[in-house]
């Protein structure tokens, strides 16, 4: 009964693309938050866990969503239940980041990172499910929802790592990719977990939205949110140019130390 692929290869390449466009500017702010200092630091781990739980984790998830049909019924989403989703992957993603950036890579803080993140992707994509409604009884396969979420905290630590490592373009290139292969391949196989028991008592639908009345404001958002991002991460300077103003300034530091110790004992001659 169930179909994930209903409009073709368009929702799976699409969701797949935002993904990687999600996790491409989440990199360039964790790259900045390395080099950054204070609240600065923080602001850019912010953006990222934006970038990396709301584009690149959240909207592929309902992007690829817009393709899963059940014959017979039609598609509803609850909508307080789909934002709540897309906060918690927000949220997860931030704190993972946050652990990385506050205790560093070692084995200790990249697992529990891993794990908190890897877990609340995983609630994320259930909870977007529950708040899917088709007038069917759905029901999922253990053994690969288990699956899905390894998969999950696999991609969550893999995803904490690289966010942490990630100095150059090239190895940023491969990061999107890798990241972006890893959360549509969690999705994926979260959604090969679901049963539909074939029935001809479908029930009457009276909550949530249409899949058409979620396109419209789901592009919009996306389309606004992913420009201004792109317009903060543009307009700001590069990882490298921060790096090389802190330098500087340490530099520049040392010098007025300098002339302030020299000018010390010649202030002592002169009295």
């Amino acid at each position: 009964m169930i179909d994930h692929f209903a409009l073709g290869w368009v929702t799976p390449v699409l969701s797949f693309l935002l993904s990687c466009a999600g996790c491409a500017v989440g990199l360039t702010c964790t790259a900045r938050a390395r080099v950054a200092h204070g609240f600065a630091s923080v602001a850019w781990l912010g953006l990222g866990a934006i970038s990396i739980g709301g584009t690149g984790i959240w909207v592929m998830h309902f992007v690829a969503m817009l393709g899963f049909y059940v014959r017979g019924t039609e598609t509803r989403f609850d909508v307080p239940l789909t934002l709540a989703s897309g906060l918690l992957a927000i949220v997860v993603v931030g704190l993972g980041l946050f652990i990385v950036r506050t205790a560093g890579v070692g084995p200790v803080a990249l697992v529990a990172g891993g794990l908190i993140t890897g877990l609340g992707i995983a609630a994320m994509h259930y909870l977007g499910m529950r708040a899917l409604h088709v007038g069917v009884e759905i029901t999922y396969d253990i053994p690969t929802v288990i699956a899905s979420v390894i998969i999950g905290v696999v991609a969550a630590t893999a995803g904490l790592w690289l966010s942490a490592k990630v100095r150059n373009f090239a190895a940023g290139a491969g990061a999107t990719v890798i990241m972006g292969l890893a959360v549509s391949g969690m999705h994926y196989t979260g959604m090969a977990a679901m049963r539909a028991e074939e029935t001809d008592a479908i029930m009457p639908i009276d909550t949530g939205i249409g899949v058409g009345a979620l396109l419209g404001p789901l592009i919009i958002g996306v389309t606004v949110s992913t420009i201004m991002m792109l317009l903060v991460v543009g307009l700001a300077p590069s990882p490298q140019e921060m790096e090389a103003q802190e330098k500087f300034k340490g530099w520049q530091g040392r010098q007025d130390e300098l002339q302030r110790e020299t000018a010390a004992p010649r202030r002592s001659q002169l009295l």
